[in-house]
């Protein structure tokens, strides 16, 4: 595969809840870009505000949070409008809980964006799981997902907005987040290392 421009890694910042979590997961996620990918890469985290049209630049787009998610006017207008033009957002339920608030009031936006049940249930044997490492069993569980916070369920498929039979907003109640915030220099005490499934999340929203 090969990259003509750096790829970066874009924060949304929306008004409501708290949009800044896991402060280091972007740095931990990018040195594993340059570690086993050839993808240029632009270290630098960029926020971007919902609202600002230079989210229409982003090839990438992440947004997380624990509390309520309740989109503007315009917010609401760019999130539809950059995932129709063929962006990329990964959502990620920092509370790993279905019946939380983040999941309950992310998914009515989404419902009110897209229309009733446009997230759908992404199948295991989605390219997703297989585009750079292999994951047969699909999404791989999170320490996190059994810490007696949240659900304590291990769920076992992520969902996605489909366009054009791409996806445009990937959505998970696993908290990759929260798993993958740690320094990178640290991954050597791991016996496996869990930011290669975040690998494959930018690889197929690059490649697709």
């Amino acid at each position: 595969m090969e990259f003509s421009k750096a790829f970066f890694f874009t924060r949304l910042q929306y008004t409501s809840g708290d949009w800044n979590t896991d402060q280091r997961m972007p740095t931990n996620l990018m040195n594993s870009l340059i570690e086993y990918t050839t993808i240029p890469v632009d270290i630098e985290e960029k926020v971007v505000s919902l609202s600002d049209k230079a989210v229409f630049s982003s090839p990438f787009c992440y947004l997380s949070g624990h509390k309520l998610v309740e989109f503007t006017k315009q917010e609401k207008e760019n999130f539809k409008a950059y995932v129709q033009r063929g962006g990329f957002v990964f959502v990620d339920d920092c509370n790993h809980d279905i019946d939380g608030l983040f999941a309950k009031s992310f998914e009515r936006q989404m419902e009110e964006l897209f229309g009733a049940n446009a997230l759908q249930k992404l199948p295991n044997d989605h390219a997703l799981y297989s585009c750079f490492f292999e994951f047969e069993d699909g999404p791989p569980a999170t320490s996190v997902e059994l810490n007696g916070w949240g659900d304590d369920l291990v769920h076992d498929y992520l969902k996605a907005i489909l366009v054009n039979g791409r996806i445009g907003v990937l959505y998970s109640n696993k908290d990759y987040g929260c798993e993958w915030d740690y320094d990178y220099r640290n991954k050597r005490w791991l016996a496996k290392d869990n930011t290669k499934f975040g690998v494959n999340i930018v690889v197929h929203a690059l490649t697709r």
